[in-house]
């Protein structure tokens, strides 16, 4: 059996430039924090993949802080900001949620859109420490107006946080352009081995210590670094940059194909978001009466992998938080699929899996 992988927002594909940079460091030896020529030339690779993910977010190499990916990012910034007030839109990712079990949650509209004048209004009434908006969410695609809100936060002296795990490869970053004071990116979603992510923040402005230990990462996060996955992180970075155009408009028509075949399979779909500005790659689709788990299965059957959301927290199949924000009821919620392209995607793929969506519809509705 053919197997088919459409679920590149969970993590994608290694590139194979990433594996032979990762792997050319993994037969060397040498601890990047060591002053021997051994340290030096692993030290020398964390330095070249900082600029190359600098170059990604359009900031300096100094911006760029490397760790182990966006959930470490996340709970580094808003450990940062645990005993203050802290705004979260209701729809980020659980390493956000669950850091700020008590922030005020910023609503969102029926589009999966951060809600300007409800934060607007938010800010009227109280005055955060700390605004945490993702760029882009996992579930839907739907792109977030992050300068925008940035804006009105400015206004009254708090600091954003933006975790753009989802925008990184997927759209143009630029860092300073957003009105993000923190970024968190995780290398493993564009191409990049797991296990290497990177907080940028702006100038002038310190971390939150998270990590305890050593100096390593200008004293801002301790630990050795994982030169290897830091190696191959640079690379996918360089990559994501270099192709995004292409790659946007690869998933543009891989995203046409995909819908309109979705929807001739069952009239009665609903694709989430599918009015909003979404990221090209990603399609959340409910298909009305049949739970995300039974399609997931039916699918997996037929060699295809979908995922009915965040990867962190689909195991258990509750309904999604993302779809109850946006107002979606709990049945509805139970029954999204989500269906993510990427850079080794092809248009027999999308067929395939058309195909596929078309025999799953059939016998489930017959049953």
């Amino acid at each position: 059996m053919r197997r088919i992988y459409l679920d590149y927002n969970a993590t994608c594909p290694i590139r194979p430039a990433a594996i032979d940079a990762a792997a050319a460091v993994m037969r060397e030896v040498g601890n990047a924090s060591s002053i021997h020529g051994h340290g030096r030339a692993a030290r020398k690779h964390v330095e070249d993949a900082r600029t190359q993910v600098a170059n990604l977010a359009g900031v300096r190499p100094a911006q760029v802080i490397f760790n182990s990916g966006a959930t470490e990012g996340n709970n580094t910034i808003l450990s940062g900001y645990r005993d203050q007030m802290v705004f979260v839109s209701a729809i980020e990712h659980p390493s956000v949620l669950e850091s700020a079990p008590h922030a005020k949650q910023i609503p969102v509209t029926k589009d999966g859109i951060i809600d300007l004048a409800a934060l607007e209004k938010m800010l009227a009434e109280h005055t955060p420490a700390l605004v945490s908006v993702q760029y882009v969410n996992s579930e839907t695609g739907v792109i977030q107006p992050v300068a925008e809100a940035a804006a009105l936060v400015k206004s009254c002296g708090a600091k954003l946080h933006c975790d753009a795990v989802q925008a990184a490869g997927r759209i143009a970053l630029d860092f300073a352009a957003t009105g993000a004071d923190y970024m968190t990116l995780s290398g493993h979603k564009f191409g990049a081995p797991q296990g290497a992510g990177a907080v940028i923040f702006r100038e002038g402005l310190q971390m939150p210590k998270y990590m305890h230990g050593g100096g390593q990462e200008k004293r801002q996060r301790a630990g050795t670094e994982n030169v290897a996955a830091i190696a191959g992180f640079g690379v996918a970075a360089d990559l994501a940059a270099q192709e995004l155009p292409a790659y946007r408009e690869l998933c543009l028509s891989f995203r046409r194909v995909l819908e309109e075949g979705l929807r001739a399979c069952a009239s009665d779909i609903v694709i989430i978001g599918e009015h909003a500005d979404r990221v090209t790659n990603t399609t959340d689709v409910i298909l009305p009466g049949v739970s995300a788990e039974t399609q997931m299965m039916a699918m997996d059957l037929e060699g295809i992998a979908a995922s009915s959301g965040s990867a962190c927290s689909s195991g258990t199949f509750k309904p999604s938080h993302v779809l109850a924000a946006m107002g979606y009821g709990e049945d509805a919620a139970r029954s999204a699929l989500r269906f993510s392209t990427g850079w080794a995607t092809t248009i027999a793929d999308i067929e395939d899996t058309v195909a596929a969506y078309g025999r799953m519809v059939a016998r489930v509705r017959k049953n």
